[in-house]
């Protein structure tokens, strides 16, 4: 996923005619933290318990956070802010996660653990973790940008969430699941 991030990101950069920022320059810890606060209030726990229980689980796990470290600094280099760019970023790493979660069933990688930890098919089940994936990508992520971006005209939301939603189908991460099966 953080390789289809890049993607994007460069992509605007291109058009834009702007050099992209240097990734060594972003304090990576302290961006972290904030994120995982973000995502943390992005995904409370709420009914159906078990559903939002397995959502936490992976979306929660840890992890670098690159996709949205970069998807901050991109918005940080056009002149806005991380405020206004921490909704696509929890996007972008729900989206991670939902692909991590519909990677690793037996159908497709049959990993059991993820960062020391049981997979979410095994701590929850198959059928329970697709969910969670789906919950992720299909509903989560394009209605948190879109309830809770601030401060970014609102043809620039509908443009990000599209261009998103490109890089994520059949021509970015879904296809790019084809050379497991």
């Amino acid at each position: 996923m953080a390789s289809s991030v890049t993607v994007v990101v460069l992509a605007a950069f291109k058009r834009s005619n702007q050099t992209p920022p240097s990734v060594s320059k972003i304090t990576w810890p302290k961006k972290s933290i904030a994120i995982n606060q973000a995502l943390d209030s992005a995904v409370s726990l709420k009914e159906p318990q078990k559903l939002y229980e397995a959502m936490r689980n992976s979306l929660l796990a840890g992890g670098k956070r690159v996709g949205p470290i970069l998807c901050i600094a991109a918005c940080k280099f056009v002149g806005g802010t991380e405020r206004m760019a921490m909704p696509a970023a929890c996007a972008v790493e729900m989206i991670h996660t939902m692909s991590l979660i519909h990677d690793d069933p037996p159908c497709m990688d049959n990993d059991h653990l993820r960062r020391g930890k049981p997979t979410s098919h095994k701590a929850f089940g198959e059928t329970l973790a697709v969910l969670a994936g789906d919950a992720l990508l299909q509903a989560m992520a394009f209605e948190h940008i879109a309830a809770f971006t601030v401060g970014v005209p609102p043809a620039r939301i509908v443009r990000g969430i599209g261009e998103l939603a490109r890089f994520i189908g059949a021509e970015g991460v879904v296809g790019g699941s084809i050379d497991v099966i």
